[in-house]
Protein backbone atom coordinates (compact mmCIF):
# COMPACT_ATOMS: atom_id res chain seq x y z
CA UNK A 1 0.00 0.00 0.00
CA UNK A 2 3.04 2.31 0.91
CA UNK A 3 6.11 2.73 -0.29
CA UNK A 4 8.12 0.24 1.97
CA UNK A 5 11.49 1.96 3.50
CA UNK A 6 13.73 0.86 6.34
CA UNK A 7 11.47 1.13 9.01
CA UNK A 8 12.30 2.61 12.95
CA UNK A 9 11.46 -0.34 15.19
CA UNK A 10 10.43 0.44 19.08
CA UNK A 11 9.80 -2.37 21.38
CA UNK A 12 8.36 -4.47 18.18
CA UNK A 13 6.12 -1.53 16.82
CA UNK A 14 7.49 -0.31 13.50
CA UNK A 15 7.18 2.94 12.47
CA UNK A 16 7.13 4.10 8.54
CA UNK A 17 5.67 4.97 5.57
CA UNK A 18 4.05 1.64 5.26
CA UNK A 19 2.46 1.28 9.10
CA UNK A 20 -0.20 4.07 10.59
CA UNK A 21 1.08 7.01 12.36
CA UNK A 22 2.75 6.15 15.54
CA UNK A 23 0.55 8.32 18.40
CA UNK A 24 2.79 9.72 21.45
CA UNK A 25 0.80 10.82 24.88
CA UNK A 26 3.18 13.66 26.25
CA UNK A 27 2.41 13.68 29.96
CA UNK A 28 4.82 16.32 30.84
CA UNK A 29 3.88 18.24 34.47
CA UNK A 30 0.44 17.13 33.76
CA UNK A 31 0.33 14.48 36.83
CA UNK A 32 -0.19 17.91 38.96
CA UNK A 33 2.31 15.99 41.44
CA UNK A 34 0.16 12.96 41.87
CA UNK A 35 1.05 9.60 41.14
CA UNK A 36 -2.48 8.25 41.23
CA UNK A 37 -3.56 11.07 38.63
CA UNK A 38 -0.02 9.67 36.37
CA UNK A 39 -1.62 6.69 36.41
CA UNK A 40 -4.93 7.43 35.76
CA UNK A 41 -3.43 9.32 32.69
CA UNK A 42 -1.69 6.09 31.83
CA UNK A 43 -4.97 3.99 31.35
CA UNK A 44 -6.96 6.96 30.03
CA UNK A 45 -4.02 7.11 27.00
CA UNK A 46 -4.21 3.58 26.86
CA UNK A 47 -8.20 3.61 26.19
CA UNK A 48 -7.70 6.04 23.85
CA UNK A 49 -5.79 4.07 21.73
CA UNK A 50 -1.89 5.76 21.80
CA UNK A 51 0.95 3.74 20.85
CA UNK A 52 3.13 5.20 23.77
CA UNK A 53 3.96 7.00 26.88
CA UNK A 54 6.47 10.11 27.38
CA UNK A 55 7.77 11.27 30.50
CA UNK A 56 10.08 13.85 30.81
CA UNK A 57 13.16 13.07 33.38
CA UNK A 58 14.65 16.27 34.85
CA UNK A 59 14.62 17.76 38.43
CA UNK A 60 14.70 21.34 39.03
CA UNK A 61 18.04 21.29 39.83
CA UNK A 62 19.05 19.51 36.82
CA UNK A 63 17.71 22.11 34.46
CA UNK A 64 18.32 25.33 35.81
CA UNK A 65 19.64 27.16 38.82
CA UNK A 66 17.43 28.84 41.71
CA UNK A 67 17.29 32.39 40.84
CA UNK A 68 14.54 34.84 40.83
CA UNK A 69 15.64 37.24 38.73
CA UNK A 70 17.26 38.67 35.73
CA UNK A 71 17.27 35.70 33.07
CA UNK A 72 16.03 33.50 34.88
CA UNK A 73 12.15 34.49 35.03
CA UNK A 74 10.10 33.93 32.32
CA UNK A 75 8.90 37.09 30.64
CA UNK A 76 6.75 37.34 27.64
CA UNK A 77 3.04 38.68 27.56
CA UNK A 78 2.09 35.46 25.81
CA UNK A 79 3.65 33.15 28.04
CA UNK A 80 1.31 30.75 30.09
CA UNK A 81 4.04 31.05 32.73
CA UNK A 82 4.73 34.39 32.96
CA UNK A 83 6.39 35.31 36.28
CA UNK A 84 7.48 32.27 37.55
CA UNK A 85 11.15 31.51 37.28
CA UNK A 86 12.17 28.79 35.65
CA UNK A 87 13.59 27.18 38.70
CA UNK A 88 10.19 27.13 40.76
CA UNK A 89 8.24 25.86 37.07
CA UNK A 90 10.61 22.86 36.69
CA UNK A 91 10.00 22.30 40.34
CA UNK A 92 6.35 22.27 39.61
CA UNK A 93 6.22 20.67 36.46
CA UNK A 94 9.01 17.63 36.96
CA UNK A 95 7.76 14.54 36.94
CA UNK A 96 9.29 12.50 40.32
CA UNK A 97 12.06 9.81 39.41
CA UNK A 98 10.67 7.42 42.02
CA UNK A 99 7.45 7.64 39.90
CA UNK A 100 9.10 6.22 36.90
CA UNK A 101 9.53 2.39 37.09
CA UNK A 102 5.76 2.00 38.53
CA UNK A 103 4.61 4.26 35.29
CA UNK A 104 6.50 2.20 33.21
CA UNK A 105 5.23 -0.50 34.72
CA UNK A 106 1.76 0.23 34.10
CA UNK A 107 2.35 1.24 30.52
CA UNK A 108 3.69 -2.76 29.85
CA UNK A 109 0.48 -3.98 31.64
CA UNK A 110 -1.79 -2.01 29.35
CA UNK A 111 0.37 -2.62 26.24
CA UNK A 112 1.99 1.20 26.15
CA UNK A 113 5.18 1.65 24.96
CA UNK A 114 6.62 3.52 27.67
CA UNK A 115 9.67 6.27 27.38
CA UNK A 116 11.10 9.70 28.39
CA UNK A 117 13.03 12.73 27.31
CA UNK A 118 16.49 13.13 29.14
CA UNK A 119 17.35 16.36 29.98
CA UNK A 120 21.29 15.67 31.22
CA UNK A 121 23.29 12.99 31.35
CA UNK A 122 22.61 11.33 35.08
CA UNK A 123 18.71 10.94 33.36
CA UNK A 124 20.13 9.03 30.59
CA UNK A 125 21.86 6.75 33.11
CA UNK A 126 18.96 6.55 35.45
CA UNK A 127 16.32 5.71 32.33
CA UNK A 128 19.08 3.13 31.22
CA UNK A 129 19.03 1.30 34.51
CA UNK A 130 15.29 1.26 33.95
CA UNK A 131 15.68 -0.43 30.23
CA UNK A 132 13.70 2.30 28.39
CA UNK A 133 13.43 1.11 24.83
CA UNK A 134 13.81 4.46 23.37
CA UNK A 135 14.76 8.57 24.02
CA UNK A 136 13.29 12.04 22.94
CA UNK A 137 15.02 14.86 22.37
CA UNK A 138 13.03 17.68 23.06
CA UNK A 139 13.42 21.16 21.09
CA UNK A 140 15.20 22.93 23.32
CA UNK A 141 18.21 20.58 23.73
CA UNK A 142 18.73 19.83 20.13
CA UNK A 143 21.85 21.87 20.54
CA UNK A 144 23.02 19.88 23.32
CA UNK A 145 25.15 17.84 21.55
CA UNK A 146 26.85 16.36 24.68
CA UNK A 147 23.51 15.31 25.68
CA UNK A 148 22.94 13.87 21.92
CA UNK A 149 26.04 11.97 22.21
CA UNK A 150 24.55 10.34 25.04
CA UNK A 151 21.77 8.66 24.09
CA UNK A 152 22.90 7.88 20.58
CA UNK A 153 25.65 5.75 22.54
CA UNK A 154 23.24 3.83 24.00
CA UNK A 155 22.40 2.52 20.53
CA UNK A 156 18.75 2.65 21.15
CA UNK A 157 15.82 4.32 18.81
CA UNK A 158 15.84 8.71 19.08
CA UNK A 159 13.26 11.17 18.03
CA UNK A 160 14.14 14.67 18.19
CA UNK A 161 12.06 17.61 18.30
CA UNK A 162 13.36 20.47 15.84
CA UNK A 163 11.71 23.47 17.35
CA UNK A 164 13.47 26.70 16.34
CA UNK A 165 17.07 24.65 14.90
CA UNK A 166 18.15 25.98 11.69
CA UNK A 167 19.49 23.14 9.16
CA UNK A 168 22.56 23.48 9.73
CA UNK A 169 21.49 23.34 13.42
CA UNK A 170 19.65 19.94 12.55
CA UNK A 171 22.69 18.94 10.39
CA UNK A 172 24.98 18.99 13.14
CA UNK A 173 22.45 17.13 15.60
CA UNK A 174 21.71 14.30 13.09
CA UNK A 175 25.49 13.94 12.53
CA UNK A 176 26.26 13.71 15.73
CA UNK A 177 23.64 11.39 16.85
CA UNK A 178 24.51 8.81 13.55
CA UNK A 179 28.47 9.39 14.92
CA UNK A 180 27.85 8.50 18.02
CA UNK A 181 24.95 5.36 17.21
CA UNK A 182 22.02 6.03 16.53
CA UNK A 183 20.84 4.05 13.70
CA UNK A 184 17.35 4.38 14.23
CA UNK A 185 16.30 8.55 13.66
CA UNK A 186 13.26 9.86 13.80
CA UNK A 187 12.89 14.18 13.55
CA UNK A 188 9.64 15.49 14.83
CA UNK A 189 8.72 18.90 13.16
CA UNK A 190 7.96 21.22 15.66
CA UNK A 191 7.12 24.72 16.85
CA UNK A 192 7.81 25.45 20.12
CA UNK A 193 5.29 28.23 21.19
CA UNK A 194 2.60 27.00 24.10
CA UNK A 195 0.00 26.86 22.32
CA UNK A 196 1.33 27.01 18.34
CA UNK A 197 -1.32 28.36 16.04
CA UNK A 198 -2.10 26.28 12.40
CA UNK A 199 -0.64 29.39 10.55
CA UNK A 200 3.10 29.02 11.73
CA UNK A 201 3.32 25.14 11.54
CA UNK A 202 4.60 25.30 7.92
CA UNK A 203 4.12 21.29 7.59
CA UNK A 204 5.44 21.62 3.64
CA UNK A 205 8.96 21.42 6.05
CA UNK A 206 7.76 17.81 6.80
CA UNK A 207 8.60 15.96 2.98
CA UNK A 208 11.61 18.36 2.91
CA UNK A 209 13.17 17.16 6.20
CA UNK A 210 12.80 13.62 5.42
CA UNK A 211 14.76 14.21 1.79
CA UNK A 212 17.46 16.13 3.72
CA UNK A 213 18.18 13.99 6.53
CA UNK A 214 17.23 10.83 5.09
CA UNK A 215 15.00 9.37 8.12
CA UNK A 216 11.67 9.48 9.42
CA UNK A 217 9.88 12.74 9.67
CA UNK A 218 6.70 13.16 12.40
CA UNK A 219 4.98 15.81 14.07
CA UNK A 220 5.05 17.38 17.71
CA UNK A 221 2.02 19.07 18.01
CA UNK A 222 1.28 22.16 20.41
CA UNK A 223 -1.53 23.87 18.20
CA UNK A 224 -4.73 23.31 19.83
CA UNK A 225 -7.31 20.34 18.06
CA UNK A 226 -6.69 17.62 15.90
CA UNK A 227 -6.41 19.22 12.48
CA UNK A 228 -2.84 19.59 12.09
CA UNK A 229 -2.09 16.27 13.42
CA UNK A 230 -3.92 14.70 10.52
CA UNK A 231 -2.46 17.60 7.66
CA UNK A 232 0.68 16.23 8.49
CA UNK A 233 0.03 12.67 7.78
CA UNK A 234 -0.70 13.20 4.24
CA UNK A 235 2.34 14.92 3.94
CA UNK A 236 4.43 11.96 5.30
CA UNK A 237 4.45 12.19 8.90
CA UNK A 238 4.62 8.97 10.69
CA UNK A 239 4.84 10.01 14.27
CA UNK A 240 3.01 12.39 16.28
CA UNK A 241 3.37 13.31 19.74
CA UNK A 242 0.72 15.35 21.54
CA UNK A 243 0.42 16.88 25.53
CA UNK A 244 -2.24 14.32 27.00
CA UNK A 245 -4.50 15.40 30.09
CA UNK A 246 -7.19 13.89 31.98
CA UNK A 247 -9.52 17.37 31.93
CA UNK A 248 -7.65 20.94 31.03
CA UNK A 249 -10.22 22.51 33.80
CA UNK A 250 -8.08 20.47 36.16
CA UNK A 251 -5.15 22.74 35.49
CA UNK A 252 -1.72 22.00 35.34
CA UNK A 253 2.03 23.61 33.59
CA UNK A 254 1.16 22.02 30.32
CA UNK A 255 -2.65 21.47 30.56
CA UNK A 256 -4.17 24.32 28.49
CA UNK A 257 -2.15 23.16 25.25
CA UNK A 258 -3.16 19.54 26.04
CA UNK A 259 -5.22 16.95 24.29
CA UNK A 260 -8.05 15.34 26.48
CA UNK A 261 -8.93 11.69 26.06
CA UNK A 262 -11.69 11.68 24.13
CA UNK A 263 -9.96 14.22 21.72
CA UNK A 264 -6.82 11.89 21.95
CA UNK A 265 -9.07 9.12 21.02
CA UNK A 266 -10.72 11.32 17.31
CA UNK A 267 -6.92 12.14 16.74
CA UNK A 268 -5.92 8.15 16.36
CA UNK A 269 -9.24 7.74 14.81
CA UNK A 270 -8.45 10.28 12.31
CA UNK A 271 -4.79 10.38 11.44
CA UNK A 272 -5.26 6.45 11.01
CA UNK A 273 -8.38 7.22 8.33
CA UNK A 274 -5.70 10.07 6.90
CA UNK A 275 -2.83 7.63 6.27
CA UNK A 276 -5.25 4.83 4.75
CA UNK A 277 -6.38 7.13 2.98
CA UNK A 278 -2.96 7.47 0.84
CA UNK A 279 -2.82 5.04 -0.76
CA UNK A 280 -1.12 4.78 -4.22
CA UNK A 281 -1.29 7.03 -7.84
CA UNK A 282 -4.48 5.16 -8.85
CA UNK A 283 -6.78 5.96 -11.82
CA UNK A 284 -10.16 4.99 -13.05
CA UNK A 285 -12.66 2.31 -11.18
CA UNK A 286 -11.32 0.59 -8.11
CA UNK A 287 -12.32 -2.50 -6.99
CA UNK A 288 -15.19 -1.31 -5.19
CA UNK A 289 -16.37 1.19 -7.28
CA UNK A 290 -16.83 -1.14 -10.08
CA UNK A 291 -20.59 -1.51 -9.19
CA UNK A 292 -20.83 2.00 -9.23
CA UNK A 293 -19.91 2.29 -12.95
CA UNK A 294 -23.91 1.61 -13.47
CA UNK A 295 -24.69 4.35 -12.34
CA UNK A 296 -22.79 6.60 -15.19
CA UNK A 297 -24.64 7.88 -17.98
CA UNK A 298 -25.34 5.80 -21.51
CA UNK A 299 -27.61 5.91 -24.14
CA UNK A 300 -31.08 4.47 -24.13
CA UNK A 301 -34.13 4.05 -26.22
CA UNK A 302 -36.87 6.57 -24.38
CA UNK A 303 -39.60 5.24 -27.00
CA UNK A 304 -40.45 1.96 -28.77
CA UNK A 305 -38.23 1.73 -31.93
CA UNK A 306 -39.71 -0.37 -34.84
CA UNK A 307 -36.99 -2.17 -36.69
CA UNK A 308 -35.75 0.33 -39.40
CA UNK A 309 -36.84 3.30 -37.88
CA UNK A 310 -34.36 6.14 -38.10
CA UNK A 311 -32.51 6.96 -34.81
CA UNK A 312 -33.19 10.18 -33.72
CA UNK A 313 -33.48 12.78 -30.57
CA UNK A 314 -36.92 11.84 -30.26
CA UNK A 315 -36.54 8.25 -29.75
CA UNK A 316 -33.38 8.12 -27.38
CA UNK A 317 -31.80 9.72 -24.51
CA UNK A 318 -28.78 9.88 -22.58
CA UNK A 319 -29.38 8.83 -19.31
CA UNK A 320 -28.97 6.75 -16.36
CA UNK A 321 -27.92 3.49 -15.55
CA UNK A 322 -24.53 3.31 -17.57
CA UNK A 323 -25.04 -0.10 -19.27
CA UNK A 324 -25.53 1.24 -22.91
CA UNK A 325 -23.47 2.94 -25.62
CA UNK A 326 -21.26 5.89 -23.67
CA UNK A 327 -22.84 8.96 -24.42
CA UNK A 328 -19.70 9.77 -26.70
CA UNK A 329 -20.93 7.83 -29.02
CA UNK A 330 -24.33 9.85 -29.47
CA UNK A 331 -23.61 11.91 -32.74
CA UNK A 332 -22.26 8.38 -34.70
CA UNK A 333 -25.66 6.86 -33.42
CA UNK A 334 -28.16 9.63 -35.00
CA UNK A 335 -29.57 8.38 -38.33
CA UNK A 336 -28.45 5.21 -37.78
CA UNK A 337 -31.20 2.30 -38.28
CA UNK A 338 -32.97 -0.18 -35.91
CA UNK A 339 -31.78 -3.24 -37.27
CA UNK A 340 -34.47 -5.12 -34.87
CA UNK A 341 -36.90 -3.70 -32.83
CA UNK A 342 -35.86 -2.14 -29.56
CA UNK A 343 -38.53 -1.56 -26.57
CA UNK A 344 -38.26 1.60 -24.53
CA UNK A 345 -36.25 1.30 -21.83
CA UNK A 346 -33.59 -0.97 -24.08
CA UNK A 347 -29.59 -0.30 -23.83
CA UNK A 348 -28.61 1.15 -27.36
CA UNK A 349 -25.63 -1.43 -28.29
CA UNK A 350 -23.58 -1.51 -31.76
CA UNK A 351 -25.50 -4.97 -32.44
CA UNK A 352 -29.31 -3.77 -32.15
CA UNK A 353 -28.76 -0.80 -34.65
Amino acid sequence: MKEQRNNINIAGREIGLNCRPFIIAEMSGNHNQSLDRALAIVEAAAQSGVDAIKLQTYTADTMTLDINSGEFMIEGADSLWKGNSLYNLYKQAYTPWEWHAEIFKRCNELGLIAFSSPFDETAVDFLESLNVPAYKIASFENTDLPLIKKVASTGKPMIMSTGMATPAELDEAVRTAREFGCSQLVLLKCTSTYPAEPTNSNLSTIPHMRQLFNCEVGLSDHTLGIGVSIASVALGATVIEKHFTLSRADGGVDSAFSMEPHEMKSLVEETTKAWQSIGEISYGATKSEQESKGFRRSIYASKDIKSGETITKDNIKVIRPGYGLPPKYLDQVMGRTAKVDIPQGTALSWEII
